[in-house]
């Protein structure tokens, strides 16, 4: 019974270090690829490049783009672990959840913008190689719903 014990103890752990190797790091610094990248109708950036800090839970993104739009910075936090967290977002509140779908975060924010309700749902990927992040963004607004897609390549 000792030795069953023993076994199972040894089995969890490894599968918990197993399910903890599935997920992928996706520190760096990162650089748009317009060309692979889809904005849907929104008018794309002329460039934008991203910052990543993660050690599981916490998740910092710091974003710089430039375009018709004019230069924007962004700083965003997450918890992996499914905790709400808060960001701003052109001085409004955006309240997010982040958990992971096996090798997927997935990220669904909601936003209101003085009475107008946006709902966000980012999934990152990371490519087997480590080099490519892909941001599937789909957005539903009053207006409509639509996606759009980052492609982002390792500096």
């Amino acid at each position: 019974m000792k030795k069953l014990m023993s076994t199972l103890f040894v089995v969890a752990a490894a599968a918990g270090m197993a399910m903890a190797a599935d997920k992928p790091d996706f520190s760096g610094n990162w650089k748009m690829d317009a060309d692979k990248s889809t904005f849907g109708p929104i008018p794309p950036p002329t460039s934008m490049t991203c910052k990543i800090s993660h050690k599981d839970p916490d998740l910092n993104i710091e974003q710089a783009q430039s375009g018709a739009q004019g230069d924007q910075t962004m700083t965003f936090k997450y918890s992996t672990d499914g905790k709400e967290t808060t960001n701003s977002l052109m001085g409004n509140d955006v309240k997010s959840t982040a958990a992971w779908e096996g090798k997927i975060l997935v990220v669904k924010s909601n936003l209101d913008a003085g009475g107008t309700q946006v709902k966000f749902t980012s999934k990152y990927s990371l490519s087997d190689d480590g080099k490519t992040l892909t941001q599937a963004l789909s957005i539903s607004a009053p207006q409509g719903d639509f996606d759009m897609t980052y492609v982002l390549v390792k500096q």
